[in-house]
């Protein structure tokens, strides 16, 4: 059985924080607590930008270092060994935006392969990323995804991405290194799934080497996984998904509405969290077939996910089940699971702090809208501020 209470201990999950990180983070949590303090500050920082004032101290001093592990791999591995001495791995993501010309995509591409490269000869470092819009204009992935016919110049677009596509999941595969694949919009997935599936079938003969994403807000989510289950036993391959609830529900829901289709969407966050938990436990269920990578900061499913893993016998240190979350937020879940020795991973960004900006932009949109996530930081900071003060003034007396 799992400990109940596994996610209170606040001495492990804050066991890297110094005081100083501590009053930073509390800091930057109070002020994104605040209704219009995330709008205003976004305004002005894109002024500032466009300004171009000197922000880069300012901007590294506060929200990068909270979220961020570097400006390059190199200056992102002291954070990953500090992590990994906790038993908690990394994912290092290049978190700069994407570009819309060919040249670009392929520099992107290539810049997926070098990270896969140097996350092989780390042990701290077991999977890499890709988002399919690194690799190909989103207008051709929106079509392909449409059934619309090409031209003969989109036609050549698709061929490069699926070139490009493949050449990442193969350096994957070269390097034994696990790959996550994002998911986008549900107007361009059906074409990204496509293209998943099929770098699975080619590489996860074995084992699963390549992870798709599956955005569980989708209310098709389950019956999805289902059916590519009963492919992937018909075709002999593995299957490896990362399982999140889904970033893009606003939008989603307001372009449904607009064009006058079923929105893809659960109705509320309750239903979103029962779709999940189903997903999750069926791939938990058929592990022998489904590797997984929990993305998730709700502590209900993570507890979930360990107690099933319990009751089925399934080692807390199975490399088939990973829990990750995003550096900089929910400490208490990742730091205390490593504790008991299960699969515990930081998705950690890095890039040059002006070209991260947009990024570091949305994770404190979505801290601000997230009902409790914000909430639920700045109570675990302030009880470990308050257990590191009694234990001064007991080590004074």
């Amino acid at each position: 059985m799992i400990d109940t209470k596994i996610f209170n201990d606040t001495k492990h999950a804050f066991v890297l924080k110094s005081d100083k990180d501590l009053k930073r983070s509390l800091f930057l949590f109070t002020m994104m607590n605040i209704p219009f303090f995330v709008p205003i500050s976004t305004r002005a920082t894109n002024l500032a930008l466009d300004l171009k004032l000197p922000i880069d101290s300012l901007v590294r001093a506060t929200i990068f270092e909270q979220f961020c592990g570097g400006e390059s791999q190199d200056e992102c591995m002291p954070l990953v060994k500090k992590m990994y001495a906790e038993n908690v791995y990394s994912v290092l993501d290049y978190s700069v935006e994407g570009k819309e010309t060919e040249e670009e995509f392929d520099k992107a591409a290539n810049s997926k392969i070098e990270i896969i490269e140097y996350a092989s000869k780390s042990k701290e470092i077991p999977f890499a990323v890709a988002k399919p819009t690194s690799l190909g204009r989103f207008a051709i992935w929106e079509k392909v995804t449409a059934n619309d016919v090409l031209s003969e110049e989109e036609q050549q677009e698709w061929d490069s991405i699926k070139f490009r596509f493949e050449k990442v999941c193969q350096a994957a595969y070269d390097n034994d290194t696990k790959l996550l694949i994002d998911a986008e919009d549900t107007w361009m997935q059906d074409a990204a799934d496509n293209l998943a599936e099929d770098m699975m079938r080619k590489f996860n003969k074995e084992k699963a080497i390549i992870f798709n994403t599956l955005q569980c807000y989708r209310w098709d989510r389950l019956s999805y996984t289902k059916a590519i289950h009963e492919r992937a036993q018909r075709d002999g391959f593995k299957l490896g998904f990362k399982t999140v609830r889904g970033a893009y529900m606003e939008k989603e829901n307001a372009r449904a509405k607009s064009k006058g289709y079923l929105t893809p969407i659960c109705e509320d966050k309750e239903a979103t969290d029962v779709n999940f938990n189903a997903v999750m436990c069926y791939c938990i269920d058929n592990i022998d077939q489904i590797s997984q990578f929990i993305g998730t900061h709700n502590e209900v499913s993570t507890y979930m996910a360990l107690q099933l893993m319990s009751q089925k016998d399934i080692s807390l240190s199975d490399d088939r089940i990973w829990f990750g979350q995003l550096y900089g937020m929910s400490d208490h879940i990742s730091f205390n699971i490593g504790r008991i020795n299960s699969n515990a991973i930081k998705l950690l960004p890095f890039g040059p702090i002006k070209d991260v900006i947009p990024y570091l932009i949305r994770r404190a949109q979505e801290n601000s809208s997230v009902r409790g996530q914000t909430g639920r930081e700045l109570a675990l900071l302030r009880e470990e501020k308050q257990r590191r003060a009694g234990q001064f003034v007991k080590r004074v007396e």
